[in-house]
């Protein structure tokens, strides 16, 4: 037989407030009433009036207070009763069993978890996770303690989001971790979601705190991060050279003040090259004969 799944239900209480005063005049009376009797003459009614002071007394181990933003899980011997999300003095059973649940929003933060990304590259990673109990029947029954089964699945949806994207895309438009904040946050998101929806909790954002390399292997992908950088560089250069080569082609073609033939075009070219990539200022040579 499955078992059903306990869902969040409102209890009904009754205001605190309404019920003190009256349990404490009740208790006064009643004990007043008994100790007159057995004094005026022992007998069952004495006994009587003091056993219903003695039950209003009782009475008011049923007031509890319920603070803002908190709820009460309410309990008759195991069985769930139902909720209470009023705030204030409240009044209910005397058996009832009463657990409080925040419903203030919460952060989590990670520790730095070491995993491997998609690649296989160890790395560090760590999250915050910002959630609140949205269904307190579920984050009381369903799951031992619903605050350790927040980080329990959290740091699991980290390990399987980071075998999911490398820490660097090598392809440009590629997600990956350190490239693709928004879209890692939104899947990050939903892992969470997903495996904290049976503990009746509701994640509201989810980002990566922490993300490195693991030591081991640093330095060099920090190397190989340089070397990118440094290639990326020299293509932006050689094709804005290229252009500007391009460009003084044609103005030297349009002006017909000098005229090159193709041998005299491409050392044209070549030297403008190197002057215009070259790492170093380039050195002018003057040329005192002809330009053939």
């Amino acid at each position: 037989m499955t078992k059903t799944i306990q869902t969040e239900k409102l209890a009904s209480t009754l205001p605190g407030l309404l019920m003190l005063p009256l349990f404490l005049v009740g208790a006064a009376a009643f004990g007043r009433a008994g100790i007159l009797s057995l004094q005026a003459e022992p007998g069952v009614v004495g006994f009587g009036f003091l056993f219903l002071g003695f039950f209003c007394l009782f009475c008011l181990s049923g007031l509890f207070v319920v603070n803002p933003n908190e709820a009460r899980v309410v309990q008759l011997f195991g069985d769930y009763v139902g909720t209470v999300k009023e705030d204030g003095l409240r009044w209910a059973n005397p058996f009832y069993t009463k657990r409080s649940v925040m419903l203030r929003v919460r952060n989590f933060e990670s520790a730095k978890l070491k995993v491997n990304d998609h690649d296989g590259n160890p790395i560090e990673i760590g999250a915050v996770v910002v959630w609140k109990v949205v269904d307190t029947a579920e984050a009381c029954f369903e799951v031992d303690n619903y605050e350790h089964y927040v980080n329990v699945q959290t740091e699991a949806a980290i390990r399987t989001l980071a075998s999911h994207y490398p820490y660097d895309a090598h392809i440009e438009g590629d997600f990956s971790l350190r490239g693709s904040a928004d879209e890692v946050a939104a899947r990050l998101k939903t892992e969470i979601q997903e495996r904290l929806e049976k503990a009746g909790v509701r994640v509201i954002e989810a980002r990566l705190s922490h993300l490195a390399y693991a030591p081991e292997i640093a330095s060099a992908m920090l190397r190989r991060q340089q070397a990118g950088a440094i290639i990326a560089a020299r293509q932006r250069i050689v094709e804005g050279a290229v252009g500007m080569v391009e460009q003084a082609l044609d103005l030297l073609q349009r002006s017909d003040k000098v005229k090159l033939d193709e041998e005299r075009k491409a050392a044209m070219v070549s030297n403008l090259l190197v002057v215009l990539c070259a790492d170093r200022e380039a050195q002018p040579v003057v040329n005192t004969g002809s330009i053939y």
